[in-house]
C-alpha cells in the first residue's frame, strides 16, 4: 500500500496531515511519499502537470495505490479516511 502526497509546503492542510502520517512510519505494509513541489526547482513545470495530467487543482492532492495500481484519490483527508481509501 502507498501513498503519494502531492502539496505545497506553506499549507495548513499538509501539516494537520503531515502530522499523522509520521505516525504511520511504524507500519511496515504502508509507504508514504510526499513532494512539496513548491520547494522544487521545477515548480512551474510541475504544477501544470498535476493540474493538467491529474486535474487536480487543490492541495494536499494524495493519490493512493495498490498492488502498482491507482486504487483512490483524494485532497485533505483526516487519519481514518486516509487509512480506509489506503487499505480499501
Amino acid at each position: 500500500m502507498v501513498a503519494l502526497v502531492l502539496t505545497q509546503s506553506w499549507c495548513p492542510q499538509w501539516t494537520w496531515m503531515n502530522n499523522y502520517l509520521k505516525d504511520l512510519d511504524s507500519d511496515p505494509e504502508i509507504a508514504v511519499y510526499w513532494v512539496e513541489y513548491d520547494r522544487e526547482p521545477f515548480y512551474d513545470e510541475f504544477l501544470t502537470f498535476k493540474e493538467e495530467t491529474y486535474g487536480n487543482r487543490q492541495i494536499p492532492y494524495v493519490r493512493y495505490y495498490r498492488n502498482g495500481k491507482l486504487a483512490h484519490e483524494s485532497n485533505y483527508i483526516d487519519r481514518n479516511g486516509f487509512l480506509r481509501y489506503l487499505k480499501n
